[in-house]
């Protein structure tokens, strides 16, 4: 089924009830379809036509998932930017995509128009009704893989149709259930949560941002009775001091990624709801989960079985730590643009998650590690050679290579070396210089945290970097760097 059928269909099943719920504004099913119908004309009225990318770049507003909506009512693929993003990330986003309108606001629009592509200025036009079938192109969902700039996904309605048919069916909604969103909309997750919520028929309510003082408050005030967190999000919540009213809220369950295990029961016994593991990734979708009533796993770090229609499999023996690889239904077409990616990634039929895992007596996959060159800042996937690219720009740098150094509050932060040009002294200045430059290019949380001068690298046969050597697991990777992390641009 498209997404344009499951808009009309919720619509007609749950007319009135509310479903977008934010801070000022609450829309039903049926004003979504409305809605959508009107910005899809606009959009055709400004020429977008089927098969054309649209790149939405907002804030957590109502316009955000309308927008989303609409340019699949159009016919057309939407390109979600990180508000976050600037000069040269935006231009590859854009230049990749091949973008050829943009939704934004205000605030965002002049950064579009430095890279050469127009924003919405229609209000409306008749409504277009192109035939958008399962198979055709939704989202370019944009990540970091395991080496390169980020790359597109191509994700097709009906991965988006499957994997909330599935999460619907796994949560077995309730009337009264009211599901909270605190991440950005540009994430593949406030996307999978909502289309959920339209195909269950519940609501969503939508948070401006994450924050780890206010979310129980919000959970309370939106009567939320499902959530989902990731990355630093659990730790930070928990760091909270303890309130009386923790345990005031109807949360029934809280999905998670990348549960702590030393924390999952005290979670559990904090806010007194269930707390259960999800991993999947943007190019597969939902891959693994933890049913409610398996309370057996908490504390485990076990990420659960596949959902119906996925495989998923540790390349090792029994009880072995090895790649885990996931094939079935829903999967991403493949990387826009990007063939060889494309082919190197479902080698022997299967994804090749980077990802590296092994399987308990109970038939759970563990989490243990990771291949990718990539770091994972809390809920963010930095890719190394996009910020090496900006690093390397500086007049300063010879030559230089981000790597991922562990972190309690997140999970990992980035960490560059860097070999510096004669003429250059390596010092505190000459750091805080260099990532200067990067605060200019780059999204605040790919900036590096640390920096460390070296006078050399040690190459591949093939003149790469071996980033292998500048990880010594027994070394201490703050000790003589710069610490840059927090300082003034």
């Amino acid at each position: 089924m498209s997404i344009p059928e499951l808009i009309r269909q919720a619509a007609t099943r749950f007319a009135d009830r509310p479903f977008l719920k934010f801070q000022d504004r609450t829309l039903t099913f049926a004003d979504l379809d409305h809605h959508t119908d009107r910005l899809a004309g606009a959009l055709a009225a400004q020429g977008v036509r089927p098969g054309d990318r649209v790149a939405i770049m907002l804030d957590n507003v109502p316009e955000w998932p309308l927008s989303w909506l609409a340019v699949l009512k159009a016919g057309a693929i939407t390109v979600p930017v990180n508000v976050r993003y600037r000069s040269a990330d935006l231009a590859h986003i854009l230049t990749d995509s091949g973008a050829t309108l943009a939704v934004t606001s205000p605030e965002y629009a002049p950064l579009l128009h430095e890279q050469g592509v127009p924003t919405l200025t229609e209000t409306s036009g008749p409504v277009p009704h192109p035939t958008v079938r399962p198979w055709d192109l939704a989202n370019f969902q944009y990540t970091s893989g395991t080496t390169g700039f980020p790359k597109a996904c191509m994700l097709t309605h009906d991965y988006w149709a499957t994997t909330a048919r599935t999460m619907a069916e796994f949560l077995e909604p309730r009337d009264d259930d009211v599901m909270m969103v605190a991440q950005p909309f540009s994430y593949m997750d406030p996307q999978w949560m909502t289309l959920t919520c339209l195909v269950a028929g519940i609501p969503v309510a939508v948070l401006p941002r994450f924050s780890a003082s206010g979310f129980w408050a919000s959970a309370r005030e939106h009567g939320a009775t499902l959530t989902y967190v990731l990355g630093t999000m659990p730790l930070l919540l928990f760091k909270q001091p303890p309130h009386e009213l923790d345990r005031a809220s109807r949360m029934r369950l809280v999905l998670c990624s990348a549960i702590p295990p030393r924390l999952h029961a005290a979670l559990e016994e904090r806010w007194g709801a269930p707390w259960r593991e999800l991993y999947g990734s943007t190019e597969t979708g939902l891959d693994l989960l933890v049913r409610p009533e398996a309370t057996g796993t908490v504390g485990t770090g076990a990420m659960g079985l596949p959902p119906p229609g996925k495989e998923v499999e540790v390349l090792a023996e029994p009880g072995e730590t090895g790649e885990i690889v996931v094939r079935g239904h829903p999967m991403m077409r493949g990387y826009w643009n990007h063939p060889q990616a494309t082919a190197t990634a479902f080698e022997g039929g299967w994804y090749h998650t980077g990802d590296l895992g092994f399987r308990d007596e109970h038939g759970y996959i563990h989490h243990a590690g990771r291949t990718k060159d990539m770091v994972r800042r809390g809920g963010e996937n930095i890719s190394c050679a996009e910020v090496e690219n900006v690093l390397a720009e500086h007049p300063a740098v010879l030559n230089v290579a981000l790597v991922p150094i562990p972190d309690e509050l997140f999970g990992e932060l980035p960490k560059a070396f860097v070999q510096l040009r004669p003429g250059h002294e390596p010092g505190r200045q000459t750091a805080l210089d260099i990532v200067a430059h990067a605060r200019r290019r780059l999204a605040k949380f790919k900036i590096p945290a640390f920096v460390e001068f070296v006078s050399g690298f040690s190459l591949t046969p093939s003149a790469r970097i071996e980033k292998r050597h500048l990880l010594q697991p027994a070394r201490d990777q703050r000790a003589g760097a710069v610490a840059v992390e927090g300082e003034p641009a």
